[in-house]
Protein backbone atom coordinates (compact mmCIF):
# COMPACT_ATOMS: atom_id res chain seq x y z
CA UNK A 1 0.00 0.00 0.00
CA UNK A 2 1.45 3.41 -0.95
CA UNK A 3 0.66 6.84 0.46
CA UNK A 4 -2.11 7.50 -2.05
CA UNK A 5 -3.97 4.28 -1.23
CA UNK A 6 -4.24 4.85 2.52
CA UNK A 7 -7.41 3.69 4.34
CA UNK A 8 -8.02 7.35 5.22
CA UNK A 9 -8.80 8.08 1.59
CA UNK A 10 -11.73 5.68 1.58
CA UNK A 11 -13.19 6.79 4.91
CA UNK A 12 -12.89 10.58 4.62
CA UNK A 13 -12.51 11.24 0.93
CA UNK A 14 -16.19 11.57 0.02
CA UNK A 15 -16.62 15.11 1.34
CA UNK A 16 -16.32 17.90 -1.21
CA UNK A 17 -13.81 20.69 -0.70
CA UNK A 18 -14.98 24.19 -1.53
CA UNK A 19 -12.06 26.55 -1.93
CA UNK A 20 -12.93 30.01 -0.55
CA UNK A 21 -9.67 31.78 -1.36
CA UNK A 22 -11.31 34.37 -3.61
CA UNK A 23 -13.90 35.34 -1.00
CA UNK A 24 -13.05 34.67 2.63
CA UNK A 25 -9.39 34.36 1.74
CA UNK A 26 -9.14 37.86 0.27
CA UNK A 27 -11.30 39.70 2.81
CA UNK A 28 -8.46 40.75 5.10
CA UNK A 29 -5.89 41.47 2.41
CA UNK A 30 -5.25 45.02 1.32
CA UNK A 31 -5.00 44.33 -2.39
CA UNK A 32 -7.76 43.98 -4.98
CA UNK A 33 -6.80 41.23 -7.40
CA UNK A 34 -7.48 42.14 -11.04
CA UNK A 35 -10.55 40.56 -12.59
CA UNK A 36 -8.46 38.60 -15.10
CA UNK A 37 -6.37 37.10 -12.32
CA UNK A 38 -9.44 36.06 -10.36
CA UNK A 39 -10.87 34.41 -13.47
CA UNK A 40 -7.59 32.60 -14.12
CA UNK A 41 -7.52 31.42 -10.50
CA UNK A 42 -11.04 30.01 -10.75
CA UNK A 43 -10.17 28.17 -13.95
CA UNK A 44 -6.90 26.83 -12.60
CA UNK A 45 -8.61 25.53 -9.45
CA UNK A 46 -11.22 23.78 -11.60
CA UNK A 47 -8.55 22.42 -13.95
CA UNK A 48 -6.67 20.90 -11.03
CA UNK A 49 -9.85 19.17 -9.87
CA UNK A 50 -11.23 21.34 -7.06
CA UNK A 51 -14.98 20.54 -7.16
CA UNK A 52 -16.39 23.77 -5.71
CA UNK A 53 -15.25 27.39 -5.40
CA UNK A 54 -16.53 30.46 -3.59
CA UNK A 55 -15.55 33.13 -6.06
CA UNK A 56 -16.58 36.31 -4.27
CA UNK A 57 -19.02 38.31 -2.24
CA UNK A 58 -21.77 40.85 -2.71
CA UNK A 59 -20.48 42.81 0.31
CA UNK A 60 -20.29 46.55 -0.25
CA UNK A 61 -17.06 47.55 -1.97
CA UNK A 62 -16.53 50.45 0.45
CA UNK A 63 -16.54 47.98 3.35
CA UNK A 64 -14.72 45.06 1.67
CA UNK A 65 -12.79 46.60 -1.26
CA UNK A 66 -11.28 43.29 -2.35
CA UNK A 67 -14.75 42.14 -3.46
CA UNK A 68 -15.39 45.10 -5.75
CA UNK A 69 -15.04 43.14 -9.02
CA UNK A 70 -16.99 40.04 -8.01
CA UNK A 71 -19.77 40.52 -10.55
CA UNK A 72 -17.22 41.12 -13.32
CA UNK A 73 -15.79 37.69 -12.52
CA UNK A 74 -19.26 36.12 -12.58
CA UNK A 75 -20.06 37.66 -15.97
CA UNK A 76 -16.83 36.33 -17.48
CA UNK A 77 -17.36 32.68 -16.51
CA UNK A 78 -19.36 30.14 -18.48
CA UNK A 79 -22.57 28.59 -17.12
CA UNK A 80 -20.68 25.30 -16.77
CA UNK A 81 -17.99 26.98 -14.66
CA UNK A 82 -20.57 28.87 -12.59
CA UNK A 83 -22.31 25.59 -11.79
CA UNK A 84 -19.35 24.84 -9.52
CA UNK A 85 -19.08 28.34 -8.06
CA UNK A 86 -20.74 29.99 -5.07
CA UNK A 87 -21.21 33.63 -4.15
CA UNK A 88 -21.68 35.11 -0.67
CA UNK A 89 -24.91 37.07 -0.21
CA UNK A 90 -26.69 38.62 2.77
CA UNK A 91 -29.90 40.08 1.30
CA UNK A 92 -32.49 39.21 -1.35
CA UNK A 93 -31.16 42.16 -3.37
CA UNK A 94 -27.74 40.54 -3.40
CA UNK A 95 -29.27 37.37 -4.85
CA UNK A 96 -31.15 39.30 -7.53
CA UNK A 97 -28.05 41.22 -8.66
CA UNK A 98 -25.81 38.16 -8.67
CA UNK A 99 -28.41 36.09 -10.50
CA UNK A 100 -28.75 38.79 -13.17
CA UNK A 101 -24.98 38.49 -13.75
CA UNK A 102 -25.26 34.71 -14.16
CA UNK A 103 -24.67 33.29 -10.67
CA UNK A 104 -26.79 30.31 -9.65
CA UNK A 105 -25.33 29.19 -6.31
CA UNK A 106 -25.73 31.49 -3.32
CA UNK A 107 -24.50 31.33 0.28
CA UNK A 108 -26.95 33.41 2.34
CA UNK A 109 -25.07 34.36 5.46
CA UNK A 110 -26.28 35.48 8.86
CA UNK A 111 -24.76 35.20 12.32
CA UNK A 112 -26.07 33.24 15.26
CA UNK A 113 -25.26 36.20 17.50
CA UNK A 114 -27.05 39.50 16.99
CA UNK A 115 -23.92 41.48 17.83
CA UNK A 116 -21.89 39.93 15.03
CA UNK A 117 -24.79 40.08 12.58
CA UNK A 118 -25.11 43.81 13.23
CA UNK A 119 -21.36 44.32 12.78
CA UNK A 120 -21.17 42.11 9.68
CA UNK A 121 -24.48 42.77 7.94
CA UNK A 122 -26.05 45.75 9.72
CA UNK A 123 -29.17 44.10 11.10
CA UNK A 124 -30.31 41.61 13.69
CA UNK A 125 -30.28 37.88 13.07
CA UNK A 126 -34.08 37.82 13.04
CA UNK A 127 -34.17 40.57 10.41
CA UNK A 128 -31.84 38.49 8.23
CA UNK A 129 -34.06 35.44 8.70
CA UNK A 130 -37.16 37.46 7.85
CA UNK A 131 -35.64 38.35 4.47
CA UNK A 132 -34.55 34.80 3.66
CA UNK A 133 -37.83 33.61 2.04
CA UNK A 134 -37.52 36.35 -0.58
CA UNK A 135 -33.93 35.30 -1.27
CA UNK A 136 -35.14 31.70 -1.68
CA UNK A 137 -37.82 32.87 -4.10
CA UNK A 138 -35.30 34.73 -6.25
CA UNK A 139 -33.07 31.65 -6.25
CA UNK A 140 -35.90 29.37 -7.36
CA UNK A 141 -36.73 31.77 -10.19
CA UNK A 142 -33.35 31.01 -11.79
CA UNK A 143 -33.32 27.31 -10.82
CA UNK A 144 -30.44 27.97 -8.45
CA UNK A 145 -29.36 26.70 -5.04
CA UNK A 146 -29.14 28.65 -1.81
CA UNK A 147 -27.39 27.75 1.41
CA UNK A 148 -28.25 28.91 4.91
CA UNK A 149 -24.89 29.92 6.37
CA UNK A 150 -24.70 30.43 10.15
CA UNK A 151 -21.62 32.41 11.16
CA UNK A 152 -20.42 32.41 14.80
CA UNK A 153 -21.90 28.96 15.31
CA UNK A 154 -19.59 28.29 18.26
CA UNK A 155 -18.32 31.60 19.61
CA UNK A 156 -18.90 35.30 18.95
CA UNK A 157 -16.19 37.97 19.32
CA UNK A 158 -18.64 40.21 21.19
CA UNK A 159 -20.83 37.77 23.13
CA UNK A 160 -18.57 34.79 23.73
CA UNK A 161 -19.95 31.24 23.75
CA UNK A 162 -22.97 30.62 21.51
CA UNK A 163 -25.35 27.90 22.82
CA UNK A 164 -26.06 24.95 20.55
CA UNK A 165 -29.78 25.57 21.00
CA UNK A 166 -29.36 28.91 19.24
CA UNK A 167 -27.97 27.15 16.16
CA UNK A 168 -30.74 24.55 16.22
CA UNK A 169 -33.41 27.24 16.49
CA UNK A 170 -32.07 28.94 13.35
CA UNK A 171 -31.64 25.64 11.50
CA UNK A 172 -35.25 24.71 12.33
CA UNK A 173 -36.75 28.12 11.58
CA UNK A 174 -39.49 27.70 8.94
CA UNK A 175 -38.22 30.83 7.19
CA UNK A 176 -35.22 28.73 6.12
CA UNK A 177 -37.44 26.35 4.12
CA UNK A 178 -36.08 25.97 0.61
CA UNK A 179 -32.41 26.23 1.52
CA UNK A 180 -30.54 23.27 0.09
CA UNK A 181 -27.58 23.27 2.47
CA UNK A 182 -26.76 24.47 5.96
CA UNK A 183 -23.29 25.88 6.64
CA UNK A 184 -21.95 25.66 10.19
CA UNK A 185 -19.16 28.21 10.71
CA UNK A 186 -16.41 28.32 13.30
CA UNK A 187 -15.82 31.97 12.45
CA UNK A 188 -13.17 32.56 15.11
CA UNK A 189 -11.50 29.16 14.95
CA UNK A 190 -12.08 28.64 18.69
CA UNK A 191 -14.00 25.35 18.54
CA UNK A 192 -12.49 21.95 19.35
CA UNK A 193 -13.26 18.66 17.56
CA UNK A 194 -15.69 17.38 20.20
CA UNK A 195 -17.78 20.56 19.89
CA UNK A 196 -17.76 20.40 16.10
CA UNK A 197 -18.75 16.74 16.07
CA UNK A 198 -21.57 17.28 18.56
CA UNK A 199 -23.08 20.30 16.80
CA UNK A 200 -22.86 18.78 13.31
CA UNK A 201 -24.48 15.60 14.62
CA UNK A 202 -27.30 17.55 16.26
CA UNK A 203 -27.97 19.65 13.15
CA UNK A 204 -27.98 16.46 11.05
CA UNK A 205 -30.39 14.67 13.39
CA UNK A 206 -32.61 17.48 14.65
CA UNK A 207 -33.21 19.79 11.67
CA UNK A 208 -34.68 19.41 8.17
CA UNK A 209 -32.61 17.20 5.88
CA UNK A 210 -30.06 19.26 3.99
CA UNK A 211 -26.46 18.84 2.99
CA UNK A 212 -24.23 19.98 5.84
CA UNK A 213 -21.24 22.21 5.11
CA UNK A 214 -18.49 23.03 7.60
CA UNK A 215 -16.53 26.27 7.45
CA UNK A 216 -13.62 26.42 9.88
CA UNK A 217 -10.72 28.71 10.71
CA UNK A 218 -7.32 27.72 12.03
CA UNK A 219 -6.81 30.48 14.60
CA UNK A 220 -6.05 28.04 17.42
CA UNK A 221 -4.40 25.41 15.24
CA UNK A 222 -7.32 22.98 15.08
CA UNK A 223 -8.61 23.74 11.60
CA UNK A 224 -7.85 20.34 10.07
CA UNK A 225 -8.82 18.40 13.20
CA UNK A 226 -12.15 20.20 13.34
CA UNK A 227 -12.72 19.65 9.62
CA UNK A 228 -12.12 15.91 9.97
CA UNK A 229 -14.47 15.81 12.96
CA UNK A 230 -17.12 17.57 10.88
CA UNK A 231 -16.73 15.09 8.02
CA UNK A 232 -16.98 12.11 10.36
CA UNK A 233 -20.13 13.63 11.88
CA UNK A 234 -21.81 14.02 8.49
CA UNK A 235 -20.56 17.17 6.75
CA UNK A 236 -20.53 16.60 2.98
CA UNK A 237 -18.78 19.83 2.01
CA UNK A 238 -15.94 21.60 3.82
CA UNK A 239 -14.34 24.97 3.19
CA UNK A 240 -10.68 25.88 2.94
CA UNK A 241 -8.45 28.55 1.45
CA UNK A 242 -5.10 28.27 -0.30
CA UNK A 243 -2.28 28.75 2.15
CA UNK A 244 -4.72 29.32 5.02
CA UNK A 245 -5.39 32.81 3.71
CA UNK A 246 -8.09 35.04 5.12
CA UNK A 247 -10.42 35.85 7.98
CA UNK A 248 -13.42 38.04 8.79
CA UNK A 249 -12.85 41.82 8.90
CA UNK A 250 -15.83 42.19 11.25
CA UNK A 251 -14.76 39.52 13.76
CA UNK A 252 -11.89 40.66 16.00
CA UNK A 253 -9.60 37.71 16.69
CA UNK A 254 -10.40 35.77 13.52
CA UNK A 255 -7.40 34.72 11.47
CA UNK A 256 -6.80 32.55 8.45
CA UNK A 257 -9.07 29.87 7.07
CA UNK A 258 -8.16 26.23 7.32
CA UNK A 259 -5.72 25.54 4.50
CA UNK A 260 -7.20 23.87 1.42
CA UNK A 261 -3.91 22.03 0.90
CA UNK A 262 -3.96 20.67 4.46
CA UNK A 263 -7.58 19.51 4.17
CA UNK A 264 -6.87 17.81 0.86
CA UNK A 265 -3.69 16.15 2.07
CA UNK A 266 -5.60 14.80 5.08
CA UNK A 267 -8.67 13.57 3.20
CA UNK A 268 -7.18 12.43 -0.14
CA UNK A 269 -10.30 12.68 -2.35
CA UNK A 270 -10.24 10.41 -5.39
CA UNK A 271 -9.42 13.24 -7.80
CA UNK A 272 -6.36 14.40 -5.86
CA UNK A 273 -3.14 13.12 -7.35
CA UNK A 274 0.31 14.20 -6.19
CA UNK A 275 0.60 16.25 -9.39
CA UNK A 276 -2.72 18.03 -8.73
CA UNK A 277 -1.64 18.67 -5.16
CA UNK A 278 1.64 20.11 -6.38
CA UNK A 279 -0.23 22.37 -8.78
CA UNK A 280 -2.31 23.74 -5.91
CA UNK A 281 0.81 24.38 -3.85
CA UNK A 282 2.41 26.31 -6.72
CA UNK A 283 -0.80 28.28 -7.36
CA UNK A 284 -0.98 29.24 -3.69
CA UNK A 285 2.68 30.25 -3.55
CA UNK A 286 2.31 32.60 -6.50
CA UNK A 287 -0.89 34.16 -5.17
CA UNK A 288 0.42 34.64 -1.64
CA UNK A 289 3.67 36.13 -2.90
CA UNK A 290 1.75 38.70 -4.92
CA UNK A 291 -0.44 39.57 -1.94
CA UNK A 292 2.51 39.72 0.45
CA UNK A 293 0.84 37.17 2.72
CA UNK A 294 2.47 34.27 4.60
CA UNK A 295 1.80 30.67 3.63
CA UNK A 296 0.27 29.00 6.70
CA UNK A 297 -0.18 25.58 5.11
CA UNK A 298 1.86 22.90 6.86
CA UNK A 299 1.40 20.43 4.02
CA UNK A 300 2.60 23.02 1.50
CA UNK A 301 5.73 23.39 3.62
CA UNK A 302 6.07 19.61 3.66
CA UNK A 303 5.68 19.51 -0.11
CA UNK A 304 8.76 21.70 -0.39
CA UNK A 305 10.86 19.49 1.87
CA UNK A 306 13.83 17.47 0.65
CA UNK A 307 12.22 14.09 1.38
CA UNK A 308 11.75 13.47 -2.31
CA UNK A 309 11.13 9.74 -1.94
CA UNK A 310 7.65 10.68 -0.66
CA UNK A 311 5.13 10.92 -3.50
CA UNK A 312 3.64 14.20 -2.30
CA UNK A 313 6.88 16.17 -2.22
CA UNK A 314 7.31 18.50 -5.17
CA UNK A 315 10.59 17.68 -6.92
CA UNK A 316 13.05 20.54 -6.88
CA UNK A 317 13.64 22.02 -10.35
CA UNK A 318 16.76 20.75 -12.04
CA UNK A 319 19.44 23.43 -11.96
CA UNK A 320 21.49 23.86 -15.16
CA UNK A 321 25.14 22.90 -14.87
CA UNK A 322 27.42 25.92 -14.53
CA UNK A 323 29.13 26.99 -17.74
CA UNK A 324 32.84 27.50 -17.43
CA UNK A 325 34.15 30.74 -18.93
CA UNK A 326 35.97 30.42 -22.23
CA UNK A 327 39.65 29.69 -21.86
CA UNK A 328 39.37 28.49 -18.30
CA UNK A 329 41.84 25.81 -17.49
CA UNK A 330 41.16 22.67 -15.54
CA UNK A 331 42.77 19.51 -14.36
Amino acid sequence: MNQFDSPLATTLGDAILRDVTLRDGLQLTGKLLPTDQKIETVRELLRLGVPAIELGSMARADLVPTMANTLDVVRALTPEELEKCWIWVATPGHVAKAAAAGARNFQYCLSASDSHNKANIGRTTDESLAALPQAVEYTRAVNGRIQLCIATSFTCPFEGYVPEERILSIANDPRADGTTDIVICDTLGQAVPAQVSRLITRVRDESPARRIVYHGHDTWGLGVANTLAAIQAGAAMVDGALGGLGGCPFAPGASGNTSSEDILFATRPAWLTPDAFGGLVVLAEKLLAELGEPNRSKSAQGARSRAEAFDWVIPSPVQPAPVEPAGAGGN
